[in-house]
């Protein structure tokens, strides 16, 4: 079963690499239709651990978390990102995403939240001349 149609998934994936020119952080996308946890945080920790993400050198993956039919979505930052950031600083990506999503704009939310953490990301952990780019930029899928 397709979540998304290539247009879309091109889209998320261009916002990927975009976001990660400003900054050393890694950013996942992880797509699925629902929810298998209470709550989304649980399962986007469950699906950061099964993708590897943790393994990064500065620790400072990022992962957007989507469940389509359950209507739920978080961002979540591996320990590097979290020791050094306020509780609230996803708030911004979170609520460009949303405002998207409540008009039935999926992939183009995604994508704005995508490039607000590569904005917010770019100060505490700036793009390196020597950066490799440690994990996939291609979208996760889930049931």
């Amino acid at each position: 079963m397709r979540l998304l149609r290539k247009k879309d998934e091109n889209l998320i994936v261009e916002a990927i690499r975009s976001a990660e020119l400003a900054t050393s952080g890694e950013v996942r996308v992880h797509i699925e239709s629902r929810c298998e946890e209470d709550n989304p945080l649980d399962r986007a920790a469950w699906i950061f651990q099964e993708l590897g993400m943790e393994k990064t050198a500065l620790r400072n993956g990022v992962l957007v978390y989507v469940a389509l039919k359950s209507r739920q979505f978080c961002i979540i930052g591996d320990a590097g990102i979290n020791s050094v950031v306020p509780a609230d600083f996803w708030d911004s990506a979170k609520d460009l995403m949303l405002k998207e999503f409540a008009q039935g704009h999926i992939a183009q939310g995604i994508a704005s939240g995508i490039n607000r953490v590569g904005v917010l990301l770019k100060e505490k952990f700036p793009y390196q001349d020597d950066d490799v780019n440690e994990l996939p930029d291609a979208i996760s899928y889930g049931k």
